[in-house]
């Protein structure tokens, strides 16, 4: 017996994503600034037990080791040519890890410019960038696509239209980055919820949240609230996600640290689901730990 299609499976309640790459390549030596992406073909096995830690937590779905796998961000590192084999390769470790019972996102972050004018970004040539990571994704054997860490709503947009047209019936999601500004939550363009909810919805996101950001683990409730209402108040029956920094980032050292607990982490999170926002995992700062005890809180 397969498993349920992953848009079903969304949709009966409590789903478990992992926690940070970033973090655990930091903590296994792996120098900042270096390729992240590139480490799916150079360690494989690396990234194999990242996955594996995570499932063995209790998560529901692993995130392809793919946030940085664009044209443009590869391009930076002199990669942009191994785009298909990266994302490929890196969607096959995370289908391995994940087995026939988990599921597999394939992960996609923003180029890092801007449309224009105020970037040198045409619409047709992002779009065919997040189509070109997404076809590769697919073809490695994804479940469906997570978009993440957003902060323009135009650049969201065209990545949903890129996804849904690589696969029309896989599930997306789609997430922005806010930070606390006053009463209210916006990202660095300047886009508060209800935009963000109403532009997503319209392109077609399975589930809008928000992920990533300066936000002490009380705001990260506090946002959570904000989309589930803005959600609620558009109609649509659209899932919202969440995935939570480990509380609000600190500089120790001109390192940046995150003082929260798995389990001060855990009880924010089971707050958040108390507001209906049923996909949960972790972003900066979190580790296989933090997910555990996550799914230990949300799950008892």
């Amino acid at each position: 017996m397969g498993r349920t299609a992953l848009k079903k499976r969304l949709s009966k309640g409590l789903f478990l994503l992992d926690g940070a790459m970033g973090t655990q390549l930091i903590a296994q030596g792996v120098e900042p600034g270096k390729c992240s992406e590139m480490l799916n073909i150079e360690s494989p096995g690396l990234i194999m037990r990242i996955h594996q830690a995570y499932l063995h937590a209790g998560c529901d779905a692993v995130l392809t080791n793919t946030f940085g796998g664009n044209d443009f961000t590869l391009a930076r590192h002199g990669l942009a040519n191994r785009l298909v084999e990266i994302n490929m390769t890196a969607a096959h470790l995370a289908r391995k890890a994940a087995g026939r019972t988990k599921y597999v996102l394939g992960d996609i972050g923003p180029t890092g410019d801007f449309l224009e004018p105020l970037g040198h970004l045409k619409p047709d040539q992002l779009t065919t960038v997040f189509a070109d990571q997404a076809k590769a994704l697919l073809a490695g054997g994804v479940d469906g696509f997570i978009i993440e860490t957003m902060s323009a709503v135009e650049e969201a947009v065209l990545a949903i239209k890129a996804a849904k047209t690589a696969a029309p019936a896989l599930p997306v999601l789609v997430s922005m980055s806010f930070d606390k500004r006053g009463d209210d939550f916006k990202t660095i363009m300047g886009v508060d919820v209800n935009k963000a909810v109403s532009a997503l919805i319209a392109a077609g996101a399975d589930a809008v949240g928000f992920n990533c950001g300066t936000a002490s683990l009380d705001e990260y409730v506090e946002l959570a609230k904000l989309f589930v209402s803005s959600v609620k108040a558009s109609g649509k029956a659209v899932l919202v996600f969440a995935e939570p920094n480990a509380g609000k980032p600190e500089l120790v050292d001109e390192k940046t640290v995150y003082k929260v607990t798995p389990e001060e982490f855990a009880s924010a999170a089971q707050k958040i689901y108390a507001e209906g926002v049923t996909i949960i995992g972790g972003c900066c700062g979190t580790s296989p730990d933090f997910i555990k005890a996550l799914a230990q809180k949300l799950r008892a």
